[in-house]
């Protein structure tokens, strides 16, 4: 099968992941279509930040293929994929110095330099409009992990991985990341998979639903279909 067979955005086809002889991920097959909201739901140690962790080739699968938008992901360098799926994960683990520093690095990286208004640009879509010269040291946790998001952004990235983005948080500050996240990709129509074991949460975020358990796709769907439709016990 070549890659040209694959028209959606993100094609996941029999993907497994096993550790000397366990399986983590057993035959997950899904197509995420541009600028859908697709939360990958499940109890803990079902899978699901494993699964996110294949698709950004921070861990390779055992076997199963991922193609995005029809290109055999092997064939793009790891830094040039997670380029295009940009990934936040639960803790911001930003870089000492000012939040311009980092904003600015995933950029300089590729030969390329922000400008001020870029920078501005970025801080006001995460509602941190003038904390350019801030001290990373100095945010709240909420304003770290939008600091994060907006790092994350500078890149320009075709989609949005949320490993758990909120899980670290009081509830304040969870509340400030989802509204962000709400308008980051309502005002890009970006393409976004967020991990959560939180069923709230993918109700606020999400319009699709990846049932994990046990390693194993249960059910793909809606919400009502997926989660009012079925007890999580």
């Amino acid at each position: 099968m070549t890659g040209q067979t694959h028209t959606s955005f993100l094609s996941i086809e029999g993907l497994t992941y096993a550790i000397d002889g366990e399986y983590i991920l057993s035959d997950i097959s899904f197509d995420i279509q541009a600028g859908e909201r697709v939360a990958v739901f499940g109890p803990s140690g079902a899978g699901k930040s494993t699964l996110i962790r294949l698709i950004n080739r921070l861990d390779e699968p055992t076997s199963g293929m991922v193609w995005l938008n029809g290109e055999d992901y092997r064939q793009i360098s790891p830094r040039r994929l997670r380029r295009r799926l940009g990934m936040v994960m639960q803790a911001p683990n930003l870089f000492p110095g000012t939040v311009r520093d980092n904003l600015c690095f995933g950029p300089a990286t590729h030969g390329e330099t922000l400008s001020s208004d870029e920078i501005r640009d970025l801080l006001s879509g995460v509602d941190l409009a003038g904390y350019e010269n801030r001290d990373v040291s100095s945010l709240s946790g909420g304003e770290a992990q939008r600091v994060n998001l907006a790092r994350t952004l500078a890149n320009k990235p075709k989609a949005l991985l949320l490993d758990e983005p909120t899980s670290a948080l009081d509830q304040a500050a969870k509340n400030e990341v989802e509204e962000t996240i709400n308008a980051i990709i309502k005002s890009q129509h970006m393409t976004f998979i967020l991990v959560t074991h939180d069923q709230a949460q993918v109700k606020r975020l999400a319009e699709r639903v990846l049932l994990i358990k046990g390693g194993q796709l249960i059910a793909d769907g809606s919400i009502e279909e997926v989660l009012d439709a079925r007890s999580m016990d």
